[in-house]
């Protein structure tokens, strides 16, 4: 983190010594946030403010791109200039899919001039003018003062203008259930494990204690930032109906004889970040490192929950946060760890968290005791969308390809799909094919009604997750790691593919004929590895392309999909960079049937 950042949001850039103020504002609109921010004093076009020795306190450039944008100040703009600002709030939601960062009294350049008071109140109002334009709702994030080179102290005001997705890992006992159990249930746990009760889906996991499954849980932020679960609302359409900004939390399975469900859960559902949990107690142990290593190869920004500290001395606690530092430095990680002890530092690591892959923030709480927990709060609520719009509007310019991750049969619908939108848009009525089916055909289908987070919906666009119902189309046909697809995409399919890969770890050496169970996206099945191309065998840490032949049925791959595969403490990742396309005819054949 940038040391002028840390020390201007940190309360300790004032010289002089007098107290700082703090305070929140935010703004959501359409699904979103946007931010502002700003010193109070006088406007002097960023140039040197006097000769006092104080460095004056930056931000980083404003960047064109992103939901953050820079003013000066907005003291009541011409009709012409409030319509151009309008048209530029509606890009940097846009940007932010619907959140935005407005720093109020900062200069292009990132230098914080400041702004009287006077000023900074006429700011806001016209903030807020403009938000109301485009159905923005704002609240404060944060105020601070700043008195370098003056005698007159300057304020610092944030304001803040979505669906993420986290998957949450960590080891067995580590705490997982139970910490979401908190944020969604709204009631703190009994130490004896209470607060997870709710989230299992199989008698063997409330007996055990040991989540087996993927669950899905939803947590809430209205306009005003305030969490909404189900406390105050009694089902999950009525969280959504209330919030302007959603997290639905993946639950992931942490005993190792479950890897192979928490690899499906990180590899097809598309997780925007990870929060990888780690009992104070016992530090970095079990599966800690292995779903560490997970989110590294997989490209998953990650931050770090420092779980159970109402058991553990400080000392303890300091250590494992020290464990946890030494590892993120290493040379496989190079992360930089921010330890999050206050609210302003919540802030700020949501900030630096979506700007910089490198940075990992990392909390310490209790579930029991409910220290600290408010700050992860803090910091979920700000957090703004990971992906790139550009990236975002190009996808949703390509054909429809939706990820079949579930499959159900509910009462009076029919057939129920679950998945990830790829790519493209999907709406209600829409005809689309499935497959590939066992011998390699797909076949037409109709989108019958739309669900996303659990409330209906007309329109699905790329990167979001929902539910279709399709009617009356026979289940049977169906399985998991099928796509659905438009029919002019004419989808190809594969039995054979070659992929670039690295052996992260093998007890002897890889070679020709070993099976291994393979992820690529939603798809998971056993291949055997035909040929390694320039070599007979792979050690550990060895680069190869190698042919894999699957064993059951064709599937659909595209190249350069990331690849998992892994068999017992076999583990190898790559990329797909060939696949041999075949008729729905010659699958079988293919398939050595």
């Amino acid at each position: 983190m940038d040391s002028r950042v840390s020390e201007l949001f940190g309360g300790c850039c004032r010289p002089g010594g007098g107290p700082a103020v703090g305070g929140t504002l935010k703004a959501r609109g359409a699904g979103g946030s946007s931010s502002c921010g700003g010193p109070k004093g006088k406007k002097k076009n960023g140039r040197n403010r006097g000769s006092k020795a104080n460095n004056p306190p930056y931000l980083p450039p404003e960047a064109e791109d992103g939901n953050i944008e820079y003013k000066l100040k907005l003291v009541n703009p011409s009709q012409y200039r409030f319509e151009h600002l309008v048209t530029q709030m509606k890009w940097r939601l846009q940007e932010g899919r619907g959140e935005a960062v407005y720093q109020i009294g900062v200069e292009d350049n990132g230098l914080l001039v400041g702004l009287a008071e006077e000023e900074m109140r006429a700011s806001l109002k016209t903030l807020h003018r403009m938000a109301e334009k485009v159905g923005a709702d704002i609240t404060v994030l944060r105020e601070r003062e700043v008195d370098y080179d003056s005698d007159m102290p300057r304020k610092i005001t944030e304001v803040l203008f979505l669906d993420l997705r986290v998957a949450v890992l960590g080891n067995v006992d580590s705490g997982k259930s139970t910490l979401l159990g908190v944020l969604t249930q709204g009631e703190l746990d009994n130490g004896r494990g209470r607060a997870r009760l709710n989230l299992f889906r199989h008698l063997h996991e409330i007996q055990s204690g040991r989540t087996s499954s993927i669950s899905f849980e939803i947590l809430g932020f209205n306009s005003k930032g305030e969490v909404v679960n189900y406390s105050d609302s009694r089902t999950a359409e009525e969280i959504c109906e209330s919030s302007s900004k959603m997290i639905t939390f993946i639950d992931l399975a942490g005993h190792h004889k479950y890897l192979h469900t928490t690899i499906f859960g990180l590899t097809s559902y598309c997780p925007d970040c990870a929060l990888l949990l780690v009992s104070a107690n016992t530090g970095i142990a079990g599966t800690t490192r292995e779903h560490l290593g997970l989110a590294l190869a997989l490209k998953v920004p990650f931050f770090i929950v420092v779980s159970k500290v109402d058991l553990c001395a400080k000392t303890t606690v300091e250590r494992t946060v020290r464990q946890l530092e030494r590892v993120l430095k290493q040379p496989g990680c190079h992360k930089v760890p921010m330890l999050v002890t206050s609210e302003d530092d919540a802030v700020t690591a949501a900030q630096q968290f979506a700007q910089s892959p490198n940075v990992t923030p990392i909390f310490t709480l209790s579930s029991v005791s409910g220290e600290s927990l408010d700050l992860l709060k803090v910091f979920l609520n700000i957090l703004p969308p990971l992906t790139n719009s550009k990236e975002q509007e190009e996808l949703m310019q390509q054909l429809t390809e939706f990820q079949v991750d579930e499959i159900y049969t509910v009462p009076e619908v029919g057939t129920v799909v679950g998945g990830t939108l790829s790519s493209g848009i999907c709406r209600e009525g829409d005809q689309l094919v499935v497959g590939p089916t066992d011998d390699g055909c797909f076949l037409e289908l109709r989108v019958c009604s739309i669900q996303r987070n659990r409330s209906a919906c007309r329109v699905l666009r790329a990167g979001q997750a929902a539910t279709l119902a399709l009617g009356d189309f026979d289940r049977a046909l169906l399985r998991k790691g099928m796509v659905m697809v438009s029919p002019e995409m004419n989808p190809t399919i594969c039995s054979v593919f070659e992929a670039e890969i690295v052996l992260l770890f093998h007890a002897t050496t890889f070679r020709r004929g070993f099976q291994v169970t393979v992820h690529v996206g939603n798809v998971r099945q056993t291949a055997v590895v035909e040929k390694i191309h320039a070599k007979d065998k792979l050690r550990t840490g060895e680069k190869a392309v190698v042919r894999f032949r699957f064993l059951k049925h064709p599937e659909y791959l595209k190249v350069g999909a990331k690849l998992l595969f892994r068999e017992g403490v076999t583990k190898g990742i790559g990329h797909v960079t060939d696949v041999q396309a075949i008729a729905a005819g010659e699958a079988q054949a293919n398939m050595g049937f």
